[in-house]
């Protein structure tokens, strides 16, 4: 999503795109890479009492109460005051949405696995609570990102928008399904190193994106870089003339007394 919503704006929407933001978008693209390949394995939930037991752990229920709280704080009192003037406001209200459509989309596909084994999926109350629950949240992260969309450069918003939805995805997998129990020192360090490639990516994506900087043009920043001044010590330094219009002769003179 970082590649493809970064270059295409480029192109379609005649946003910008120098050197250091294509270098970013190639580093994400190999972060994502170094996640997928140590990425866990996905705990066996395979029908819905379990995905229910899941759901009802403290630890979860906890973490759902905090996020909701956050998502609420944010809608109602942060996004009317500062939504307009900063690019993270309505994106976190994405992300932390996001947690919640991400488990219910496990909890559905669980369903539907079960409905064409011909398990009463339908007479079970968990899943119309999932199905209310993926409706309101993707309704509410279409809403706050096409309000982001509005407001902010395209090539920023999904980046950002991918690593804060990536940060809570993950946690929301450790806390729900418990996926980490099972790996390796191995593979946590190579997520880890992953997800901070990730970031660097978008820094520099987003950090640089005013500079005039290509390939083509590169040689020519680096020497047209100014060097940094000398200082030098006033006491060394008696008088200097800097107008050339002066004839060497017409120079005024300048008598050292020794004491």
């Amino acid at each position: 999503s970082v590649p493809c919503s970064a270059i295409l704006s480029s192109y379609l929407l005649g946003e910008r795109l120098n050197l250091l933001g294509k270098l970013g978008c190639l580093l994400s693209l190999v972060g994502s890479t170094v996640m997928v390949i140590h990425a866990p394995e996905d705990e066996e939930v395979t029908t819905l009492e379990e995905m229910t037991s899941k759901l009802k752990e403290p630890g979860f229920l906890a973490y759902a109460a905090i996020l909701l709280a956050l998502c609420f704080l944010l809608i109602f009192c942060l996004a009317p005051r500062y939504g307009q003037s900063s690019i993270l406001i309505y994106l976190t209200i994405c992300s932390v949405i996001g947690a919640f459509s991400v488990s219910s989309v496990k909890g559905l596909g669980i369903a539907i696995k079960g409905f064409f084994a011909g398990q009463p999926v339908l007479q079970h109350p968990l899943t119309w609570i999932l199905v209310i629950t993926l409706v309101a949240a993707i309704t509410t992260q279409i809403n706050y990102l096409n309000k982001s969309l509005d407001i902010f450069n395209t090539s920023l918003v999904f980046p950002i928008y991918y690593v804060l939805f990536t940060t809570i995805v993950i946690t929301t997998s450790i806390i729900l399904f418990k996926e980490w129990v099972t790996m390796t020192v191995v593979d946590i360090i190579g997520t880890v190193c992953g997800f901070l490639t990730i970031i660097l990516g978008v820094f520099l994506l987003h950090a640089f994106k005013d500079m005039d900087v290509s390939l083509g043009n590169l040689p020519q920043v680096l020497q047209n870089e100014q060097p940094a001044p000398v200082t030098r010590d006033d006491k060394n330094i008696l008088i200097e003339v800097d107008n050339s219009s002066i004839a060497p002769e017409d120079k005024p003179k300048v008598f050292m007394l020794y004491t």
